[in-house]
């Protein structure tokens, strides 16, 4: 059975991992045949928002691993544990937490940097010429990642992209059921809840890019 890496960055859409994204990603790797393993680093979110109001919650504090391990049903690791040689693949699901708390593209999108723990696991693969998805706007972190040069997707936002292949990515437009992918390195990025307005159309191409980044292991 081939072994998934999951990384993930908080709960919840505004200032964590999107859970439905981190869902359809689990259950379309269990729907493949495959299995996972669930990482987050073990690190002070950015800020907590209030999801019912879209606010900042002034003076709360919250873990992203601890957080993490709500959508994880608590079968969640810290991310300095990871050993890549022990898997075959690795996917990061989106939402603003891979962009607050693995990195600080929502914050500063002109001179953005990867969080060291995220960027040491994620070049283990890189490294290992292992594939991996990212999605929605964890493709952010891609050109920090992979030599100059390396193609991706966070779909057709033409600001967005503009801010990333600024700093290398050579970014192709995608539809919600497409993907990319760079074969010279092995990834699969999918656009997601970046245009995604259901549950079906997030989950058709977050299908896709899992079927895609298994069908690229060894």
């Amino acid at each position: 059975m081939k072994k998934v890496a999951v990384i993930l960055s908080g709960c919840g859409v505004y200032d964590g991992s999107e859970i439905h994204e981190s869902v359809l990603t689990l259950l379309a790797i269990e729907q493949n045949g495959a299995g996972y393993r669930c990482f987050a680093p073990n690190i002070a979110q950015h800020h907590v928002i209030n999801h019912l109001t879209g606010e900042v919650s002034e003076g709360e504090n919250r873990n992203v691993l601890v957080e993490s391990a709500r959508i994880a049903r608590g079968n969640i690791e810290d991310l300095v544990d990871l050993q890549t040689q022990e898997f075959d693949a690795l996917i990061v699901p989106g939402g603003f937490g891979a962009a607050k708390n693995l990195c600080n593209f929502a914050l500063d999108g002109d001179n953005y940097e990867v969080n060291t723990q995220v960027l040491s696991a994620c070049q283990g693969f890189a490294k290992a010429d292992k594939p991996a998805g990212y999605m929605c706007i964890a493709p952010s972190m891609l050109p920090l990642i992979y030599p100059k040069g390396v193609q991706g997707t966070i779909g057709t936002d033409k600001g967005t992209a503009a801010l990333i292949t600024a700093r290398g990515l050579i970014h192709e437009n995608c539809n919600v059921d497409e993907v990319v992918i760079d074969h010279a390195h092995k990834l699969v990025t999918t656009p997601a809840y970046m245009l995604a307005t259901s549950l079906t159309e997030a989950a058709s191409g977050i299908n896709n890019l899992v079927k895609n980044v298994l069908a690229l292991c060894k």
